[in-house]
């Protein structure tokens, strides 16, 4: 069970961390003045759907952010999406250049919308679509090429080194505070499993459960531990357990174990509630973006395809 799991995280990461070229290089044959446009795989159906890149970002902002947050946080968001396309067609081999799931971005289709929005539908679609226009084009670039501009739900305090999690060094992803996060009423999160079930999960004899050598990042993550003599990453048990973050601490009962968990998500670049919870300090989408993503330039993407 641990290593077919562990088979699927490096077959994702290796699809998205693996070959990175330079943006610059790769970009002019797929960017066209009138249409951008990016493929998109339903992971539902598995059909292969092509959409204009702007429209492609209002279904991401839409699945990927709540329509009610700050319109700062909302083009933050915009700006990280958009980002993100460009940096997965860069570096795409396949069919197709995204899914449409946590695996890539959430994307959902107008017809989602209106299921989530309801009565809210034409006030939130309104919303987002000036979102979007407002900040048409825009991208974040270092050192002249678009970044990999990862984003998570909540931290735990601190942002993540891109490093500790993904195995990857970016300049631009680094550890950073986001203190704005533990106001948050869910940013902590106690949850119980049966011992039975625990073991299971981590492949372990169960007749007694003990926890040593436990590693933190700088940022209070776990790095890694030793739980019945098998070590783990920290990644590597919030996969297996399904947790929230790899901010916690696993607590054993007499036949359950207590999980805590701080955040939500892996850390790595803009926190959604960060921004949001900054957006609603005063602080622009441009200062919100500049704070995650540390030295990158806002770049008009036409102006990485002038020859």
């Amino acid at each position: 069970m641990k290593n077919k799991i562990l088979l699927e995280i490096i077959i994702v990461l290796s699809v998205v961390y693996a070959g990175v070229r330079s943006f610059k290089k790769e970009t002019s044959f797929f960017y066209h003045e009138d249409s951008p446009t990016v493929k998109v795989k339903d992971t539902q159906d598995n059909q292969i759907d092509t959409y204009p890149i702007e429209e492609y970002v209002l279904g991401v902002v839409a699945g990927e952010m709540p329509a009610s947050f700050d319109e700062e946080a909302l083009k933050a968001q915009a700006i990280a999406a958009r980002t993100f396309a460009y940096y997965m067609i860069s570096i795409s081999n396949n069919e197709y250049d995204l899914t449409n799931d946590t695996t890539s971005q959430v994307h959902i289709t107008n017809e989602q919308m209106k299921a989530n929005w309801q009565d809210d539908y034409d006030f939130y679609l309104k919303k987002l679509e000036d979102v979007v226009k407002e900040t048409k084009d825009m991208v974040m670039t270092y050192d002249g090429e678009v970044i990999a501009s990862f984003y998570y739900s909540m931290s735990n305090g601190y942002t993540e080194d891109a490093q500790e999690v993904f195995g990857i060094q970016k300049d631009y992803l680094t550890m950073v505070a986001s203190e704005e996060d533990t106001s948050n009423d869910n940013y902590e999160v106690v949850s119980v499993i049966s011992k039975e079930e625990f073991c299971e999960k981590l492949g372990i004899s169960c007749d007694d459960i003990i926890i040593s050598d436990i590693k933190l990042t700088p940022s209070q993550r776990v790095s890694s531990l030793n739980i019945n003599n098998q070590v783990y990453t920290g990644t590597e048990i919030r996969a297996l357990l399904n947790l929230r973050s790899t901010d916690f601490t696993i607590t054993p009962l007499d036949n359950e174990v207590s999980i805590t968990t701080k955040g939500f998500g892996h850390g790595v670049g803009m926190s959604q509630y960060g921004a949001e919870m900054m957006a609603e300090e005063g602080y622009s989408y441009k200062d919100i973006l500049k704070h995650y993503y540390q030295n990158v330039e806002i770049t008009d993407i036409k102006e990485l395809t002038k020859t």
